[in-house]
Protein backbone atom coordinates (compact mmCIF):
# COMPACT_ATOMS: atom_id res chain seq x y z
CA UNK A 1 0.00 0.00 0.00
CA UNK A 2 1.29 3.40 -0.83
CA UNK A 3 0.33 6.57 0.94
CA UNK A 4 0.78 10.12 0.94
CA UNK A 5 0.81 11.84 4.41
CA UNK A 6 -0.96 15.89 3.71
CA UNK A 7 0.07 17.72 7.75
CA UNK A 8 1.37 20.92 7.99
CA UNK A 9 2.50 20.23 11.71
CA UNK A 10 5.78 18.47 10.74
CA UNK A 11 6.16 16.71 14.15
CA UNK A 12 2.60 15.03 13.86
CA UNK A 13 3.33 14.37 10.53
CA UNK A 14 6.46 12.70 11.42
CA UNK A 15 4.82 10.67 14.31
CA UNK A 16 2.11 9.41 11.81
CA UNK A 17 4.69 8.30 9.40
CA UNK A 18 6.75 6.45 11.87
CA UNK A 19 3.19 4.98 12.90
CA UNK A 20 2.36 3.64 9.21
CA UNK A 21 5.74 2.40 8.56
CA UNK A 22 5.25 -0.39 11.80
CA UNK A 23 1.88 -1.38 9.66
CA UNK A 24 4.14 -1.91 6.37
CA UNK A 25 2.90 1.62 4.89
CA UNK A 26 4.95 3.07 2.57
CA UNK A 27 4.88 6.43 2.41
CA UNK A 28 5.59 8.21 -0.62
CA UNK A 29 5.63 11.65 -0.14
CA UNK A 30 4.89 13.61 3.24
CA UNK A 31 2.90 17.40 2.22
CA UNK A 32 2.28 20.33 4.21
CA UNK A 33 0.23 22.46 2.29
CA UNK A 34 -2.61 22.57 0.11
CA UNK A 35 -0.01 24.74 -2.80
CA UNK A 36 2.49 21.94 -2.08
CA UNK A 37 -0.06 19.11 -2.17
CA UNK A 38 -1.50 20.66 -5.59
CA UNK A 39 2.02 20.72 -7.33
CA UNK A 40 2.92 17.49 -6.37
CA UNK A 41 -0.73 15.46 -7.12
CA UNK A 42 -0.28 17.47 -10.94
CA UNK A 43 3.41 15.95 -11.37
CA UNK A 44 3.45 12.21 -9.45
CA UNK A 45 1.23 8.89 -10.07
CA UNK A 46 -1.26 9.43 -6.91
CA UNK A 47 -1.45 6.97 -4.46
CA UNK A 48 -3.48 4.18 -2.99
CA UNK A 49 -4.55 5.92 0.34
CA UNK A 50 -4.16 9.74 1.36
CA UNK A 51 -3.80 10.87 5.31
CA UNK A 52 -5.34 13.95 4.88
CA UNK A 53 -5.47 17.07 7.75
CA UNK A 54 -7.99 18.81 7.38
CA UNK A 55 -6.84 22.71 8.24
CA UNK A 56 -3.84 23.48 6.37
CA UNK A 57 -1.61 26.77 7.16
CA UNK A 58 -2.53 27.80 3.60
CA UNK A 59 -6.48 26.84 3.87
CA UNK A 60 -8.87 24.06 4.44
CA UNK A 61 -7.20 21.12 2.48
CA UNK A 62 -10.60 20.42 0.24
CA UNK A 63 -9.34 23.31 -2.01
CA UNK A 64 -6.88 20.26 -3.37
CA UNK A 65 -9.85 18.69 -4.58
CA UNK A 66 -11.46 21.32 -5.99
CA UNK A 67 -8.22 22.00 -8.30
CA UNK A 68 -7.69 18.44 -9.59
CA UNK A 69 -8.88 15.05 -9.88
CA UNK A 70 -8.17 12.54 -7.25
CA UNK A 71 -8.99 9.07 -6.86
CA UNK A 72 -7.18 7.94 -4.01
CA UNK A 73 -9.08 6.68 -0.82
CA UNK A 74 -8.98 9.27 2.00
CA UNK A 75 -8.57 8.80 5.48
CA UNK A 76 -8.87 12.31 7.41
CA UNK A 77 -6.32 13.06 10.52
CA UNK A 78 -8.33 15.97 11.98
CA UNK A 79 -9.32 17.30 15.87
CA UNK A 80 -12.51 18.29 14.67
CA UNK A 81 -15.59 16.82 16.96
CA UNK A 82 -16.16 13.42 16.45
CA UNK A 83 -19.82 14.16 16.08
CA UNK A 84 -19.30 16.74 13.42
CA UNK A 85 -17.47 14.29 11.69
CA UNK A 86 -20.41 11.63 11.81
CA UNK A 87 -21.05 12.31 8.08
CA UNK A 88 -17.57 10.99 6.96
CA UNK A 89 -18.19 7.17 7.51
CA UNK A 90 -18.16 6.30 4.35
CA UNK A 91 -16.84 2.71 2.62
CA UNK A 92 -14.15 4.57 0.99
CA UNK A 93 -12.86 6.56 4.08
CA UNK A 94 -12.48 6.83 7.92
CA UNK A 95 -11.06 9.37 10.28
CA UNK A 96 -9.01 9.38 13.02
CA UNK A 97 -9.06 12.48 15.90
CA UNK A 98 -5.65 13.65 16.77
CA UNK A 99 -3.48 12.56 18.98
CA UNK A 100 -3.76 9.81 16.19
CA UNK A 101 -3.98 6.56 18.76
CA UNK A 102 -2.12 3.20 16.95
CA UNK A 103 -4.66 0.73 18.04
CA UNK A 104 -7.31 2.84 15.97
CA UNK A 105 -4.99 3.56 13.06
CA UNK A 106 -4.22 0.08 12.83
CA UNK A 107 -8.18 -0.58 12.56
CA UNK A 108 -8.61 2.23 10.10
CA UNK A 109 -5.54 0.82 7.51
CA UNK A 110 -7.10 -2.56 7.87
CA UNK A 111 -10.53 -1.46 6.86
CA UNK A 112 -8.59 0.10 3.75
CA UNK A 113 -7.40 -2.96 3.10
CA UNK A 114 -10.28 -5.08 3.52
CA UNK A 115 -12.20 -2.87 1.43
CA UNK A 116 -10.09 -2.39 -1.31
CA UNK A 117 -8.34 -5.85 -1.32
CA UNK A 118 -8.80 -6.39 -5.10
CA UNK A 119 -6.03 -3.84 -5.62
CA UNK A 120 -3.86 -6.79 -4.17
CA UNK A 121 -4.68 -8.87 -7.66
CA UNK A 122 -4.29 -5.68 -9.78
CA UNK A 123 -8.14 -5.12 -10.36
CA UNK A 124 -8.87 -1.16 -10.00
CA UNK A 125 -10.11 0.56 -6.71
CA UNK A 126 -13.64 1.40 -6.67
CA UNK A 127 -13.19 4.33 -4.08
CA UNK A 128 -16.82 6.17 -3.11
CA UNK A 129 -16.50 10.19 -4.75
CA UNK A 130 -16.66 12.48 -2.00
CA UNK A 131 -19.00 15.48 -1.83
CA UNK A 132 -16.42 17.59 -0.16
CA UNK A 133 -18.97 20.92 -0.57
CA UNK A 134 -20.97 19.11 1.84
CA UNK A 135 -18.52 18.10 4.20
CA UNK A 136 -17.24 21.85 4.51
CA UNK A 137 -20.68 22.79 4.85
CA UNK A 138 -20.83 20.31 7.87
CA UNK A 139 -16.91 21.45 9.40
CA UNK A 140 -18.06 25.59 9.01
CA UNK A 141 -22.17 25.02 10.70
CA UNK A 142 -21.72 22.37 12.62
CA UNK A 143 -25.00 20.42 14.16
CA UNK A 144 -26.52 21.64 17.37
CA UNK A 145 -24.92 19.80 20.47
CA UNK A 146 -26.62 19.72 23.90
CA UNK A 147 -23.46 19.23 25.63
CA UNK A 148 -23.90 18.09 29.73
CA UNK A 149 -24.52 20.04 31.94
CA UNK A 150 -23.35 17.99 34.94
CA UNK A 151 -21.97 14.45 36.29
CA UNK A 152 -23.37 12.21 38.19
CA UNK A 153 -20.53 10.86 40.68
CA UNK A 154 -21.33 7.95 43.19
CA UNK A 155 -19.92 8.39 46.99
CA UNK A 156 -20.90 5.55 48.66
CA UNK A 157 -24.51 4.95 48.79
CA UNK A 158 -24.83 8.51 47.66
CA UNK A 159 -25.41 10.37 44.18
CA UNK A 160 -23.62 14.00 43.66
CA UNK A 161 -24.52 16.01 40.78
CA UNK A 162 -21.22 17.93 39.62
CA UNK A 163 -22.01 21.19 37.64
CA UNK A 164 -19.44 21.42 34.71
CA UNK A 165 -18.37 24.79 35.21
CA UNK A 166 -17.04 23.79 39.36
CA UNK A 167 -14.92 20.80 37.46
CA UNK A 168 -11.10 21.88 36.91
CA UNK A 169 -10.41 18.97 35.26
CA UNK A 170 -10.73 15.43 34.23
CA UNK A 171 -8.00 12.73 33.86
CA UNK A 172 -7.18 9.53 33.59
CA UNK A 173 -5.31 7.24 35.98
CA UNK A 174 -4.64 3.18 36.73
CA UNK A 175 -7.67 2.59 34.15
CA UNK A 176 -9.99 4.82 36.14
CA UNK A 177 -11.40 8.07 34.67
CA UNK A 178 -11.52 11.49 37.65
CA UNK A 179 -13.16 14.74 37.85
CA UNK A 180 -11.40 17.61 40.05
CA UNK A 181 -13.48 20.04 41.20
CA UNK A 182 -12.57 23.90 42.05
CA UNK A 183 -13.45 22.67 45.93
CA UNK A 184 -10.19 20.19 45.59
CA UNK A 185 -12.37 17.49 45.60
CA UNK A 186 -11.73 13.85 43.30
CA UNK A 187 -14.34 11.72 42.21
CA UNK A 188 -14.36 8.69 40.20
CA UNK A 189 -16.43 8.61 36.82
CA UNK A 190 -17.60 5.89 34.85
CA UNK A 191 -16.48 6.76 31.82
CA UNK A 192 -13.72 6.95 29.88
CA UNK A 193 -12.15 10.32 28.50
CA UNK A 194 -12.89 8.71 24.82
CA UNK A 195 -16.34 9.31 25.94
CA UNK A 196 -16.05 12.89 27.25
CA UNK A 197 -15.88 14.06 23.46
CA UNK A 198 -19.36 14.01 22.95
CA UNK A 199 -20.04 15.66 26.32
CA UNK A 200 -17.88 18.34 26.67
CA UNK A 201 -17.99 21.77 25.30
CA UNK A 202 -14.99 22.46 23.26
CA UNK A 203 -15.55 26.12 23.89
CA UNK A 204 -14.22 25.83 27.35
CA UNK A 205 -12.77 22.01 28.20
CA UNK A 206 -9.67 21.56 25.57
CA UNK A 207 -7.84 17.74 25.83
CA UNK A 208 -4.04 18.85 26.28
CA UNK A 209 -2.78 14.92 26.09
CA UNK A 210 -4.12 11.07 26.72
CA UNK A 211 -4.68 11.78 30.30
CA UNK A 212 -6.09 15.49 30.98
CA UNK A 213 -9.28 17.39 29.82
CA UNK A 214 -8.92 21.08 31.30
CA UNK A 215 -11.54 23.75 32.10
CA UNK A 216 -10.11 26.94 30.26
CA UNK A 217 -11.95 29.02 33.11
CA UNK A 218 -9.79 27.35 36.04
CA UNK A 219 -6.43 27.70 34.15
CA UNK A 220 -3.94 29.85 36.74
CA UNK A 221 -0.79 29.95 34.49
CA UNK A 222 0.88 28.52 31.44
CA UNK A 223 4.78 28.50 30.97
CA UNK A 224 6.89 26.92 28.47
CA UNK A 225 8.03 23.18 28.90
CA UNK A 226 10.83 21.13 27.24
CA UNK A 227 10.79 20.34 23.82
CA UNK A 228 8.35 23.01 22.74
CA UNK A 229 5.94 22.01 25.38
CA UNK A 230 3.51 24.08 27.46
CA UNK A 231 2.90 23.00 31.02
CA UNK A 232 -0.38 24.11 32.81
CA UNK A 233 -1.36 25.55 36.58
CA UNK A 234 -4.61 25.01 37.22
CA UNK A 235 -6.12 26.58 40.50
CA UNK A 236 -6.44 23.79 42.50
CA UNK A 237 -5.28 20.79 40.77
CA UNK A 238 -1.58 20.11 42.10
CA UNK A 239 -1.50 16.24 41.97
CA UNK A 240 0.59 15.90 38.61
CA UNK A 241 1.76 17.82 36.07
CA UNK A 242 -0.27 19.00 33.37
CA UNK A 243 1.50 18.88 30.05
CA UNK A 244 0.31 19.93 26.63
CA UNK A 245 1.18 17.60 24.29
CA UNK A 246 3.83 18.79 21.63
CA UNK A 247 1.29 17.74 18.88
CA UNK A 248 -1.39 20.04 20.61
CA UNK A 249 0.23 22.67 21.13
CA UNK A 250 -0.67 24.41 18.01
CA UNK A 251 -4.27 23.77 18.57
CA UNK A 252 -4.01 24.56 22.12
CA UNK A 253 -3.16 28.48 21.32
CA UNK A 254 -5.71 28.81 18.57
CA UNK A 255 -7.91 27.10 21.21
CA UNK A 256 -6.87 30.15 24.03
CA UNK A 257 -7.56 32.94 21.27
Amino acid sequence: MKAVIIEDEKPAARRLNRMLEKLDVEIISTLHSVEQSIAWFNEQVHPDIIFLDIQLNDGLSFEIFESLEIKSAIIFTTAYDEYALQAFKLNSIDYLLKPIDEEELQAAVSKYRSFFREREVGKPADHTRLNFEDIKKLLINPIERKYKKRFTVKIGQHLKMVPVEEIECFYSENKGTYIFTAEGRNYPLECSLENLAEELTPANFFRVNRKFYVNLNSIQDIVSYSNSRLKIKLNKYKEQEIIVAREKVKEFREWLE
